[in-house]
């Protein structure tokens, strides 16, 4: 059977739906460090390589994704859960270097291989719907964390820590190996070989490249900034009594549902995109919405009656356009850039995602606990960078097509 939903949709959702489980980070790091014997602090750097070398992988990796989407999804599996099941190793003996190596570098290069493979061929299999495409791709990116959260704290109490990374290494082998084997690309299109050699050095030296990578990456700068802190937030608000103004269940509930509306986002605002001239007025679109509710969260007088209710309303906005900036990205990057080479250029891209990966939870950690701020700050702080970002899309992100062929 050749159809769009069996040979690119639910690959896609399988192989992102396993390795999106790395945005459940939070579930498990404190019980890393207490069980190695580490600081949480030393322990979040795993996370951190990972962003990192996801974004180098998928930069250097590209032109393999190009030529071989089955070889490169198998090849992202074998990466992500030995990277899975070396962890959960790396915790019995427990080693934070062991822990640095297979979450940090081996599942980081399974996560750039697989975020990069999905995309292209869900953009040729849907032509007339690239945001929905790659909308669908994504949001199993977003969906996993909310999905497999449970499932993680179920297993750590049922079977132990290290033994959950292992049963879940083999889960997602499953899964990908399946998608592996459904994924194809349309059979009428052929991959032609480039006139001429890629050369990145093209797009670091083009404006609209640069002009997108920056505002990609400051918003995922921003957005990690506040999702980082979600919980330590909302758990310091206080109602005009002086009494706190979200029990932990209710915490739990709002960040559970800020995992929906980061999956929403993924799907709605590139969907979206396909019915503008221009999909950079997207971009635009989510700027504008985030940094109304930052200002509006940081302008609002503490232990304000509607307080909590901005709070979380901003939460969901800033989630929301998150995930919209990625999905909404492949295709920004195909028109601006056409489809032969749109794997590389994605890869480039995404090392925007690396660098962000470095310094958002830093932002918000700087201020908040270097310097000592209300958590206010931090919404002040991201409001700025989502103004930066939205003068980028606006003044130098153009219309114009720069074809590489």
């Amino acid at each position: 059977m050749e159809n769009k939903w069996l040979r690119a949709a639910l690959p896609a959702l399988l192989i992102h739906g396993s390795i999106g489980t790395v945005y459940a980070w939070s579930v498990f790091k404190q019980a890393i460090a207490d069980d190695i014997g580490a600081s949480v602090a030393n322990v979040e750097w795993a996370f951190s390589i990972a962003i990192l070398f996801l974004g180098l992988s998928a930069a250097a990796l590209g032109h393999f994704v190009e030529q071989d989407i089955k070889k490169s999804a198998i090849l992202a599996t074998i990466f992500f859960v030995t990277g899975m099941i070396g962890t959960g190793i790396s915790i019995q003996q427990k080693s934070l270097l062991g822990i640095y190596l297979f979450y940090g570098v081996v599942m980081g290069i399974g996560l750039g291989i697989g975020y990069l493979t999905p995309v292209k061929n869900l953009m040729l299999w849907f032509k007339e719907n690239k945001g929905l495409g790659t909308g669908l791709a994504v949001a199993g990116f977003g969906l996993a964390k909310m999905i497999f959260s449970p499932v993680m704290i179920e297993l750590q109490l049922r079977i132990g820590l290290w033994q959950m990374f292992v049963i879940l290494g083999g889960v997602f082998a499953v899964m990908m190996l399946t998608g592996a084997w459904l994924i194809r690309k349309p059979a009428d299109w052929q991959e032609k070989p480039l006139k001429q050699p890629f050369n990145p050095l093209v797009l670091l030296k083009n404006g609209n490249f640069m002009g997108i990578w920056l505002m990609f990456y400051l918003n995922i700068t921003a957005g990690l900034a506040i999702i980082s802190q979600e919980k330590d937030i909302l758990a310091g608000l206080r109602t005009p009594s002086g009494t706190a103004a979200f029990s932990l269940a209710a915490i739990a509930v709002v960040v559970s549902v800020d995992a929906f509306f980061n999956a929403a986002g993924r799907i709605g605002f590139a969907s979206f995109s396909d019915r503008l001239q221009d999909r950079n007025t997207i971009y635009q679109v989510i700027f504008i919405l985030s940094l109304v509710m930052a200002l509006l969260a940081f302008f609002l007088p503490d232990q304000s009656a509607v307080m909590p209710v901005v709070i979380v309303a901003t939460f969901f906005v800033i989630n929301a356009g998150y995930g919209g900036g990625f999905s909404a990205l492949p295709p920004l990057l195909a028109d601006r850039f056409g489809m032969h080479a749109i794997s590389k250029i994605h890869g480039l891209a995404l090392t925007a995602w690396a660098a962000a990966g470095l310094s958002g939870n830093q932002l918000a950690s700087l201020i908040v606990h270097g310097l000592g701020m209300p958590y206010q700050n931090v919404f002040i702080a991201i409001a700025i960078l989502y103004a930066v970002a939205l003068g980028i899309a606006t003044f130098v992100v153009k219309p114009t097509q720069t074809i590489i062929e």
